[in-house]
């Protein structure tokens, strides 16, 4: 079997390790492996080819791998609705079970009342008891 068609199958089989890992340090190897398998078919020493395999790695390690890490990282959450539940919101357009409009956190949310029997008036204080997609579920503050 010839050099080039070793370092194909080294190649192969740590990209399929890295299937296992996946940790994109077998797949910088294994395309080491395949600098190698070039080196190989284009007639290079077999200590060559070593070496080419050697500095492809470590320049994939190095050089790749740090940003391919960073493209798939997914960012912990970009909703942090969780922490608008308990803040005080004020309504803007009167507030049913069915639809209405508050001033939360800076911004205009569309909400409705947590109670159905709840009908909110404009200017009213109210309470966030939880948030449903892009809508606040409040409650009337009833100390004001």
């Amino acid at each position: 079997m010839p050099a080039w068609g070793i370092w194909l199958i080294a190649a192969g089989a740590l990209a399929g390790a890295e299937t296992l890992s996946l940790d994109l340090v077998l797949i910088m190897l294994a395309g080491g492996a395949a600098g190698g398998g070039v080196a190989a078919a284009l007639g290079a020493p077999a200590a060559l080819q070593v070496i080419v395999a050697a500095v492809v790695s470590l320049g994939l390690l190095l050089g790749v791998r740090p940003i391919a890490r960073r493209h798939l990282m997914v960012p912990r959450s970009v909703d942090n609705s969780a922490a608008l539940v308990g803040q005080t919101a004020i309504v803007l357009e009167p507030v049913t079970d069915q639809a209405g409009l508050v001033k939360l956190n800076g911004g205009q949310w569309t909400a409705r009342a947590y109670d159905r029997h709840q009908q909110i008036a404009a200017g009213t204080s109210v309470t966030v008891m939880e948030i449903k997609g892009a809508t606040a579920v409040v409650w009337a503050n009833l100390t004001e």
